[in-house]
């Protein structure tokens, strides 16, 4: 991975002109009823988040997207030091920021989500009769300052300047998703300072491929020259099948 320079965007003050269907990501203010008695403990029990915070991810996006139905199949806790893929030895029990721009399902990929989610293949062929997407909830669990999540605008970005990159995990199953080929028209956003109730929906996948739809959105940390110091970033995302 070579890192590339590019100007991103504060959006404060501006979060409402960007939106899931025109950008392929948007910000909304979303105070969690996750609870926990510390700081410390807040997305810290795997089972619960899995319990309870799945269902909230649900209803929020259902609320803002219109959907018939979400279904949370999986997600993701960052708190570990940005150059946590150098850790040689189980360096996902201390997953940090990911810099490489990606997205995380390219279109074949989603389909591959959809059928080891959902293993009925007669209701997969039903489901993928009308429009469905994947949207993931991303949130900061203590206000960021360093390694801050950007995002692609997607009308900046041509599906020539995707290249899918396959992953084969121990059980044999493959995934596949994106990266981006840097390219100076790209237009890369980023929310200075993001709260833990400043909540981004981020479109990885949509199935209706009119012209004025986004379909997907780049997205990674970035480093900001202005905050290389301070403690790990800390946040929360989960990943949302949706059905429209």
């Amino acid at each position: 991975m070579l890192p590339v320079t590019t100007t991103v965007t504060d959006v404060t003050g501006d979060e409402e002109s960007f939106t899931l269907d025109r950008n392929g990501f948007q910000y909304l203010k979303h105070v969690s009823g996750f609870a926990a008695e510390t700081q410390e403990e807040a997305f810290a029990d795997e089972e619960k988040i899995q319990k309870e915070y799945f269902a909230e991810c649900e209803g929020l996006l259902k609320g803002v997207t219109g959907a018939s139905r979400v279904f949370a199949f999986d997600h993701r806790v960052r708190r570990g030091p940005s150059d946590w893929h150098e850790i040689p030895v189980y360096n996902v029990r201390h997953r940090g920021p990911l810099h490489r721009a990606h997205v995380d399902q390219s279109y074949a990929g989603a389909e591959m989500v959809l059928r080891q989610k959902v293993p009925d293949a007669d209701q997969v062929e039903s489901l993928m009769q009308r429009r469905w997407g994947i949207v993931n909830i991303w949130r900061p669990i203590k206000p960021i300052h360093k390694d801050p999540l950007a995002l692609c605008d997607a009308r900046t970005v041509s599906d020539v300047d995707l290249v899918p990159g396959s992953i084969i995990l121990k059980s044999g199953q493959r995934r596949e998703s994106w990266t981006i080929k840097p390219k100076p028209e790209h237009r890369w956003y980023f929310k200075y300072q993001q709260q833990p109730d400043e909540v981004v929906l981020i479109k990885c996948f949509d199935s209706d491929n009119s012209s004025e739809m986004a379909r997907r959105a780049p997205h990674c940390a970035v480093e900001d020259p202005d905050a290389k110091e301070g403690g790990w970033r800390e946040s929360v995302e989960v990943r949302c099948l949706v059905f429209w």
